[in-house]
């Protein structure tokens, strides 16, 4: 459980660093929400993680959640248009 919960918290950690190192006109061209939802979404999940360490806690899936469609979707989507 230990393992789990350390690798979900690095997603989260990740993400939210990440989702902080693009510029807020990226979101908006690349058609996601804007880069200060992402920010609350992900720094919201990140907090509650480091609250609530189980990894199956229902707070923890809603965050590992978000965390993963950041990573998945719109990830991609802002590096797609930095590389223009």
């Amino acid at each position: 459980m230990l393992i789990a919960s350390l690798a979900t918290f690095v997603v989260q950690a990740w993400a939210f660093v990440d989702a902080v190192s693009h510029r807020p006109e990226a979101y908006l061209a690349a058609d996601k929400l804007t880069k200060p939802t992402w920010l609350i979404i992900l720094g919201i999940a990140l907090a509650a993680h480091m609250l609530i360490w189980s990894p199956i806690s229902f707070l923890n899936l809603i965050g590992i959640v978000a965390a993963l469609v950041y990573v998945v979707d719109v990830r991609p989507a802002l590096r797609a248009l930095s590389r223009r």
